[in-house]
């Protein structure tokens, strides 16, 4: 048995570390690789590969950070926020807590979307009111999965993940069969050209593919509910990085033997793209329309569980309004936390400018993930005894904060304003708040 953080006695549903690793990848393998992986080709070229490995490596050291994390608190289901919280007080926690909630509650909006447009393409459908009327459905269905429970929820996001691999691995296959035909290869090696060279392209590339690795967060949300605890969700966290690294590194690979890699635009469809340059069969073509959908589908379903359980936490520290904490024991579900973000993601969809709601999202997640650094170095000061520790401490931490600030402050000049001026308005309103609680004022001398 055990004791929740709202004082109640549950049982929740226990999940294996392979589905946890299932929820991990269904959140991880998104739209980034059928979307973003083309548009990090034309900024970077072949060096887009250099770029994904290097966002891949920083996204395991975060999760490491984050499994050690879990293991010192294993019943708190806010991930970042919560170690903020309890690491550095409510302020802090609570601007981390609405940051990451926000960007979890907005890529909702946007995966969706994707969804909706893929399937309005494979179904003839040139109306730009369609895309939006297929992601507002996927979005009402997947709630409808998520309040039927945790465990029904991951068992649902293993089977999408299980076909969705097992068609990039046909996508895969497809570009090295190709590629290397004794009877006339496509394209020889040497013409897989970078559209452009140096560090700064890496750089660049970097930035806008880091949301295609954000999932990995979702299962720190669930410690509780994974068999091993703390041990089982390090190793899924560990599972779902290494295997989407192998998978995105390949998927590109492939990509520019299909086509030379100055061909690449900033584009919604690179696999279709390079299966059109190299006259693939048609069936082929269904096929990796059908994993874009199932790939769009999983990862909603991630964002949903892991925002409406990061705005439960928040309700039951009380940082948030009390109809935030509505919780069903029973099937372990944050019932109101799943509406709200259901809601908040219909709603986005009719905002007009995804790309700047993806950097904002961005911008929420690498400052998650840079609270999660300095809350290990915290705790480790304080002498905590976590199940799991973050190997070479401290030198894994510091790269990853280092990374993590780059990465912020590559981001676009619209994502930064529109962060700062999120951040300056949380901490109005936090203050505001706390002024009329009438909360007392904590004053501490940092020197001597």
């Amino acid at each position: 048995m055990i004791r929740s953080t709202t004082n109640c006695v549950i049982m929740p549903n226990k999940i294996s570390v392979v589905l946890a690793t299932a929820i991990g990848l269904g959140a991880i393998i998104g739209a980034g690789i059928f979307v973003l992986s083309g548009t990090a080709i034309a900024l970077a070229g072949r060096n887009a590969l250099i770029a994904f490995l290097l966002v891949g490596i920083v996204a395991l050291i975060v999760g490491l950070e984050l499994s050690e994390l879990g293991s010192i608190m294993p019943r708190l289901s806010g991930a970042s926020y919560s170690y903020a919280y309890k690491a550095f007080g409510s302020e802090l926690g609570f601007i981390t807590g609405i940051l990451f909630y926000f960007s979890y509650a907005t890529g909702i909006s946007v995966v969706a979307l994707g969804f909706g447009s893929y399937l309005s393409s494979l179904l003839g459908f040139g109306s730009a009111a369609f895309p939006i009327a297929f992601a507002m459905l996927l979005i009402f269905v997947l709630s409808l999965v998520n309040i039927l429970g945790i465990k029904k929820a991951a068992k649902a996001d293993f089977a999408l993940v299980v076909v969705k691999i097992a068609i990039l691995a046909i996508f895969i296959a497809f570009a090295f069969i190709v590629a290397f035909s004794m009877k006339a290869p496509l394209i020889n090696l040497e013409t897989i050209a970078p559209a452009s060279s140096g560090l700064a392209a890496i750089f660049e590339a970097s930035v806008v593919i880091f949301f295609a690795y954000s999932g990995f967060q979702t299962i720190s949300t669930l410690t509780k509910n994974i068999e091993g605890g703390s041990r089982g969700a390090a190793r899924a966290i560990i599972a779902a990085v290494l295997i989407s690294i192998v998978l995105y590194v390949l998927v590109v690979f492939g990509l520019m033997l299909l086509l030379p890699a100055s061909h690449y635009t900033i584009s919604a469809d690179p696999l279709s793209s390079a299966l059109q340059a190299s006259n693939a069969p048609y069936w082929l073509f269904i096929l990796v329309g059908i994993g874009a959908l199932i790939a769009t589908a999983s990862a909603t379903l991630a964002y949903l569980l892991s925002s409406s359980r990061t705005l439960h936490q928040m309700g039951t520290d009380k940082l948030l309004p009390k109809f935030t904490r509505a919780y069903d024991r029973k099937r372990d579900v944050a019932t109101n936390g799943v509406i709200i973000s259901a809601v908040i993601g219909v709603i986005m969809l009719f905002s007009g400018n995804i790309y700047v709601i993806a950097a904002i999202s961005n911008f929420g997640l690498l400052f998650s993930y840079l609270m999660a650094s300095f809350s290990v170095l915290h705790f480790r000061r304080k002498n905590a005894a976590p199940s799991f520790k973050t190997p070479f401490y401290p030198y894994l931490p510091i790269i990853a904060i280092v990374a993590l600030m780059a990465f912020l402050i590559g981001l676009p000049k619209e994502a930064l304003l529109i962060g700062m001026g999120l951040i300056i308005t949380l901490i109005m309103v936090y203050y505001t708040l706390r002024e009329y609680e009438n909360k007392k004022v904590v004053t501490i001398r940092l020197f001597k």
